[in-house]
């Protein structure tokens, strides 16, 4: 004797069903995802504890404070000097530095191990000259007449927490702790100051010059206009430090490291071990995605979706290999070629 089903029992069935399997699902993924956090956080503390002992301990530790004390020695305690040479002179020539390398290869096409990292194929092959003078007159003007400048209000800021001078360097941990808290602070500063550049009436009468290079180099990252270079380039990575009172140490250190790499989101190449410049590269390709540093904000904002849909997106990694990834992900050839 079987009982007759009722209507809609099949699907009510299906529907607990799929709402189980779903559910399982669900909870298969929520269990491995905090198994992964939780390993990779456990990893993440264990490697940060393991780099910070070792740098606070070992000889490193001990010769960064030796150096301080001697150099704050030959200063005479000149605390003024102290901050130019290390918010200004240390930071200059590290960008310049790093500049000097990629302009080589821009100018001469050599050496050939950089430029075949190129992402924008033919673009800058080599550089147009007359345009690079006017971008590197631009970028020693903005730093000069401007970032410079700009030093004189932060440096009375500073003074004023009582600890940018202090004979005692912070603790390496500290230092990352410092660090993550500048680059929340400069994605989100310069993430809705971009984002507002581009606002046509903005667009058109200031940020419109940065964008003249719809294929960027390094030294791009600071040709822009006077305004921009202020609100967009300059105080996002000035307000983390005047907000946390860092040690001129930490200051100079993160000025260089945030010089550096914007300089290699600009740079046009994806080299080997250097973070991706895919993301920013992108963003002067096609104007209206990928505003931000790190690409949370994009995330969240959804100005993101279309460099997510392309294979910028899929070479947006660390480069392990020697092989560019314009040769292991290249374009999609066109319907004409």
């Amino acid at each position: 004797f079987q009982i007759p089903k009722m209507p809609g029992q099949d699907t009510a069935a299906r529907a607990h069903s799929c709402c189980f399997s779903q559910g399982k699902k669900l909870g298969d993924a929520l269990r491995i995802s905090a198994y992964v956090f939780s390993t990779g956080l456990l990893v993440f503390t264990a490697l940060v504890n393991s780099a910070s002992w070792f740098m606070q301990n070992i000889t490193l530790g001990n010769f960064w404070q030796t150096a301080w004390l001697e150099f704050y020695v030959y200063m005479e305690g000149d605390e003024w000097t102290i901050f130019l040479v290390g918010a200004a002179l240390v930071p200059a020539l590290a960008f310049w530095g790093f500049n000097g390398i990629l302009l080589v290869a821009d100018i001469t096409g050599k050496p050939t191990f950089i430029t075949r990292y190129r992402i924008q194929l033919g673009k800058n092959d080599p550089v147009d000259t007359k345009k690079l003078c006017k971008a590197i007159y631009t970028a020693l003007g903005n730093q000069i007449f401007i970032s410079f400048p700009m030093l004189v209000p932060m440096f009375y800021i500073m003074k004023w927490w009582d600890n940018t001078f202090s004979k005692e360097l912070p603790t390496f941990q500290w230092f990352l702790v410092e660090l993550s808290i500048f680059t929340v602070v400069e994605e989100i500063l310069f993430y809705y100051t971009h984002r507002l550049a581009h606002h046509p009436v903005l667009y058109k009468h200031i940020h419109k010059k940065h964008h003249e290079w719809t294929a960027p180099i390094g030294v791009v990252s600071i040709y822009a206009h006077p305004i921009e270079h202020i609100v967009s380039n300059t105080l996002p990575v000035m307000t983390g430090p005047m907000i946390m009172g860092s040690h001129i140490v930490s200051v100079s250190a993160w000025f260089s490291i945030a010089l550096v790499t914007t300089s290699i989101s600009h740079c046009g190449y994806h080299l080997p071990l250097l973070p991706s410049p895919e993301f920013h590269d992108f963003h002067h390709l096609k104007f209206n995605q990928c505003y931000g540093v790190l690409g949370v904000l994009d995330f969240l904002h959804g100005t993101d979706k279309m460099f997510r849909q392309t294979k910028a997106f899929k070479r947006h990694k660390v480069l392990l290999s020697l092989t560019p990834l314009s040769e292991s992900i290249p374009e999609t050839p066109k319907k004409d070629e």
